[in-house]
């Protein structure tokens, strides 16, 4: 190969983000200098942050550039090295972007590491043993801090944090309540993923009928409460809240399009004397290794088990990104690129 396909983000969505946002370039394939290394990618991950960094808005990180490639985690092996610490043939995570190839400096902090693939396949890599594995570990361990017997809910239930965090918080002994989007997501985080229960979200619409399904799935209410969506979910979960309860904030897709996601009875928080965090798992670098050994060890002992939606080829990854955003992959979205 001599050439290396990118996507860009050629211009800023007005509302929802739509194909035309990005744009397939094709561009030499670099050349590798003292130090770098050369990464062919296999995967490529697509995660619901990244709609939020299409927007040239103030936020935690900087927006995504335009007419550059979009930034996103990667896995692939190693096809040329100038760096003593990596080898051709090397299995990496990196943040490659949306590319098939990625040319790295890996003395960059964070910027490359070698994976042992042994007993975790390669693309596990991108979702319960990586980000989003660490994220649900992050918000349940430091935030939430659960103990043995306590109610503990999720939504986006069946994705790679939601199924991670269900993982993570059944070895401490928790009760798990999911909410997915439809039966056969329901299905599969009760019969293989270990929730106690789970519930449609599709079935519930409003905060009546949400509050109504979540007092049947938690009789004796809600300790702990990983958000990843916000609007009238995240006002249903308050009004079931028990005194002293957690909330670890981690996403609001709800509003990703930019619209405001008022709470409706935010007085909730001081009535149940509620711990609300927000976080950036990026931040917490420091609990990586431990997170990371304790999700390996999850996935080696088969209490993990997370399920992929795969799309093929880079010119897809637009597609599945949207498809992503409307709840339309089971389990974690992937793009495979060779």
């Amino acid at each position: 190969m001599t050439t290396n396909q990118q996507i860009l983000l050629d211009n800023r969505p007005q509302g929802e983000a739509e194909e035309s946002n990005f744009k397939l370039v094709q561009s030499p394939l670099p050349t590798v200098g003292e130090g770098q290394v050369l990464v062919r990618h296999h995967y490529l991950s697509l995660d619901p942050y990244m709609r939020g960094r299409m927007n040239d808005a103030k936020s935690y990180a900087q927006p995504q550039p335009l007419g550059e490639v979009m930034q996103g985690g990667t896995v692939g092996e190693v096809v040329e090295s100038r760096h003593p610490k990596f080898k051709t043939g090397d299995s990496v995570v990196g943040m490659g972007g949306w590319q098939e190839y990625s040319l790295v400096n890996p003395s960059e902090p964070g910027a490359l590491r070698r994976v042992d693939t042994t007993y975790v396949p390669l693309s596990y890599y991108l979702g319960a043993v990586g980000m989003p594995g660490v994220t649900a570990w992050y918000g349940l361990v430091k935030i939430i801090q659960p103990k043995a017997g306590e109610t503990m809910v999720v939504s986006a239930a069946t994705g790679a944090v939601g199924s991670a965090f269900a993982a993570l918080a059944k070895a401490r002994g928790c009760r798990v309540v999911g909410i997915a989007g439809g039966a056969e997501k329901c299905s599969y985080a009760v019969n293989e993923l270990g929730f106690d229960a789970c519930i449609d979200y599709r079935e519930n619409p409003d905060i009546k009928s949400m509050a109504k399904a979540l007092k049947e799935a938690c009789p004796n209410g809600i300790d702990g409460y990983f958000e990843n969506v916000g609007g009238y979910i995240f006002d249903a979960v308050l009004l079931r809240t028990n005194a002293f309860a957690r909330i670890a904030l981690c996403g609001m897709i709800a509003g990703y399009d930019g619209q405001p996601l008022p709470l409706a009875n935010p007085a909730l928080l001081l009535v149940n004397r509620i711990k609300l965090e927000g976080f950036i798992v990026s931040e917490h670098m420091e609990v990586w290794g431990e997170a990371l050994t304790e999700l390996g060890g999850l996935v080696a002992a088969g209490q993990l088990k997370p399920r992929e939606t795969i799309a093929q080829g880079l010119a897809a990854a637009p597609a599945a990104f949207l498809g992503l955003l409307k709840g339309k992959n089971f389990g974690k979205q992937l793009v495979k690129l060779i």
